[in-house]
């Protein structure tokens, strides 16, 4: 089983063809590069779904928030964001 997690996507690299594609993701007050390989229609204040450095899928604001919500309540979530990605 593989967990996606629900990221904003603040920025997209334009020097990059689609295939090369990243962005800059912001989810749970943390910041990363991702592919936008499998997302050409991706583009800055949609939500994307990630998993493994990847955007996956657009989801709407409402699926995020929910989400992120329920790793809230289960502790998943910390104050500085998820628990396994802190450092």
């Amino acid at each position: 089983m593989c967990l996606g997690i629900p990221a904003r996507l603040e920025s997209i690299d334009e020097a990059a063809d689609d295939c090369f594609r990243t962005g800059k993701i912001s989810f749970g007050g943390i910041s990363r590069t991702v592919s936008l390989a499998m997302l050409t229609e991706a583009k800055p204040g949609d939500y994307v779904l990630v998993h493994a450095g990847v955007a996956l899928s657009l989801i709407s604001e409402q699926e995020a928030t929910t989400v992120f919500e329920y790793l809230k309540e289960s502790g998943e979530l910390g104050e500085e964001g998820l628990a396994e990605e802190e450092t």
